[in-house]
């Protein structure tokens, strides 16, 4: 991106030698006659094309780049963190952790998820990587050494920060290669990603059934696994541009992105005074489109809950299945499980051809009520097993909708305008979710136990679903009313879907990604990595 090309020198219409188009013969055999140049340009044999520099170092940047974002995966002991601090070694109440430790995530996550967005930009990626990486090993010895609850309180802060920088990882990928390459770029580093949690979900099980390791030898493991992550991270290469802050000059031939549309005539650097406005009232203008506005209404209220449940369900688990017996705890197994049927969803999504101008509504309806019935189960049950199928089944289903959504956003946006949206949308999910935790989860609010969150979530569900049904019911008798009074058109298909779905089959044909062609500051996680602790 933004370097320069080989062979200018080719194409410039100029022989390398001074003259007027003439060369002469003169100085070198004392014959004073003047030949063409042209005629001795012909004599010149064009070289071999040897191999492409560009490519090898690119091939190499891929391997890399995947190499890391599979080690940054690898926490095998990431799923028994609650077994951890409910057992004996640590002994926290299963108050202390539902009402005090936990609620801090979502508080702290609220609180560094801008700086940390901003930062990434602004620093190039890279450092933010790397503080990653440290927050990651502070985490873990916190896990290890610490004895009350504010060290709890303190790890789930570091904790955030580590979800908070994911964007670095996703956004860093596409600062690195040509746009032509974004595509298959994204889809090795999700495949690396989604490999690695799935790796190491299996690993933690595995040692905990078969090994019969303890959880602290298996936290101790992973604080292994993470300072050679973060060893790894020291050698990423810098970009020397980003998407806001460090912005190149654009080459000549180049399309010019959305900011140097707004702003042609500024000076280098001086969109940060006003650009951001302007982008904010082109974001109001595209919000008249329903699909956008449906889509994005989908990501912050579902999402919220969405992450709710997946930071208490370990607690959950260890109310339906109280043991002491650590290899009857099948934590890491429902995560692997979840993650891979979450891969497989996410890779059928892109095989879905319908009408999604007339049908969305009705399918994120439909999606709903599968997620409230399956809330309401794992409410419900007192059977462990049906309790872990209930999560990986709501997780699958959530994961169903997430690539749908992202193209259906992307789809008529610019690359800034997209990362504009999906930051939005991210701070606003969070914002809920703070909410809905200060209220329901916090000690200072209802401080509510599990059980009972998780029916509050069901309720929760019930209402959107409710929402989505109605909207879908007045799409469609509006199309029956004006089918009657109005030729159908050929084709009822959205802008979004024609642009979409091809892109979504050929994205996901590499890997189930979340946010495979998503704009290089997607947030989600967004994405797509899970974004929970255990």
């Amino acid at each position: 991106m933004g370097r320069a090309e080989a062979g200018q020198l080719r194409g410039s219409g100029r022989a390398p030698c001074p003259g007027n188009g003439i060369v002469s013969s003169g100085a070198a055999g004392g014959l004073g006659s003047m030949v063409p140049s042209s005629q001795v340009m012909e004599k010149a044999v064009p070289a071999e094309p040897g191999p492409d520099p560009e490519l090898k170092s690119w091939r190499c940047l891929v391997f890399y780049l995947c190499f890391y974002g599979f080690m940054a995966q690898l926490r095998p002991g990431e799923s028994f963190i609650t077994p951890y601090l409910l057992g004996p070694e640590k002994n926290f109440t299963r108050e202390q952790v539902t009402n005090e430790i936990t609620p801090v995530l979502s508080y702290s996550y609220l609180a560094v998820l801008v700086p940390v967005f901003l930062l990434t930009d602004y620093l190039r990626y890279k450092p933010v990587l790397v503080l990653q990486g440290l927050s990651y090993v502070s985490v873990w010895l916190l896990l290890l050494l610490g004895r009350s609850v504010p060290h709890m309180q303190l790890m789930e802060l570091f904790f955030s920060v580590t979800m908070a920088a994911r964007i670095a990882y996703s956004s860093y990928i596409f600062s690195l290669v040509r746009p032509a390459r974004y595509q298959r770029m994204a889809g090795y580093s999700r495949a690396a990603t989604l490999l690695g949690v799935f790796t190491s979900s299996v690993l933690g099980q595995l040692l905990v059934s078969v090994g019969g390791l303890p959880f602290s030898t298996l936290n101790y493991i992973s604080l292994a696994l993470l300072a050679l992550s973060l060893g790894l991270a020291l050698f990423l290469k810098r970009p020397k541009r980003s998407l806001f802050f460090n912005r190149g000059p654009v080459r000549r031939g180049a399309s010019p992105s959305e900011l140097d549309r707004m702003n042609p005539a500024a000076e280098p650097g001086a969109w940060r005074d006003w650009t951001l406005v302007r982008m904010l009232r082109e974001l109001g203008d595209n919000l008249r489109s329903p699909q956008l506005r449906l889509w994005s209404l989908w990501w912050v209220f579902n999402s919220a809950a969405y992450y709710l449940i997946v930071y208490y369900v370990h607690v959950l688990w260890n109310v339906v299945h109280p043991t002491t017996d650590t290899t009857a705890v099948y934590n890491g197994g429902a995560d692997a499980a979840s993650t891979l049927l979450g891969a497989i969803t996410s890779f059928s999504a892109g095989f879905v051809k319908i009408r999604w101008a007339l049908w969305a509504k009705l399918v994120i309806a439909g999606v709903t009520a599968v997620q409230a019935i399956l809330v309401f189960l794992m409410y419900s049950t007192s059977n462990i097993w049906l309790c872990y199928m209930a999560f990986v089944l709501f997780r699958g289903a959530y994961q169903f909708l997430v690539p749908i959504a992202t193209f259906q956003i992307a789809s008529s946006l610019s690359k800034e305008l997209c990362a504009l949206v999906f930051g939005v949308n991210t701070f606003l999910a969070t914002v809920l979710k703070t909410v809905i935790t200060l209220v329901v989860s916090d000690k200072r609010g209802l401080g509510l136990p599990v059980h009972s969150q998780f029916l509050v979530y069901f309720v929760y569900f019930l209402v959107l679903f409710g929402a989505y049904l109605s909207g879908a019911v007045l799409v469609v008798l509006r199309h029956l009313r004006d089918s009657h009074h109005a030729p159908q058109p050929p084709e009822l298909r959205s802008l979004a879907e024609e642009k979409v779905m091809p892109m979504l089959s050929v994205q996901d044909g590499g890997l189930s990604s979340l946010q495979t062609g998503a704009p290089p500051l997607a947030s989600q996680e967004q994405n797509q990595q899970p974004e929970a602790k255990a």
